[in-house]
């Protein structure tokens, strides 16, 4: 189960309480209503999906219920940052770790086979 932080709360939570909202900082339109349908097309449809550092909007459902953001690495799914909605993009901070580092799972006495 993945921990995730809530700038909000303050707490560390399980995932379960947590809805994924999309990518973060994406440059909107400033009048939508001036723009070609393939423009369109292209701001409401397509989106990254890069490897690695993502820049996401999650939602703390089963809690304040606010939007924020998050800095994930999806390769190994682990949350690097988190931090309140309306901020800039934030730097992530060294871990001391190198980017190649993946989180392995290594079988434990009674997982399955």
């Amino acid at each position: 189960m993945l921990l995730i932080h809530c700038p909000y709360c303050e707490e560390d939570r399980s995932e379960l309480e947590f809805r994924w909202a999309g990518e973060a900082h994406i440059a909107r339109p400033e009048n939508i209503s001036a723009i070609s349908d393939e423009e369109f097309a292209e701001f409401f449809f397509l989106r990254n999906n890069e490897k690695g550092l993502t820049y996401e909007r999650w939602r703390h459902i089963h809690g304040c219920g606010r939007f924020f953001n998050a800095a994930r690495d999806t390769v190994s799914d682990r949350f690097l940052m988190t931090y309140k909605a309306g901020m800039p993009k934030q730097p992530v901070p060294e871990t001391g770790a190198s980017e190649k580092t993946v989180e392995t799972y290594e079988a434990t006495e009674g997982d399955a086979r």
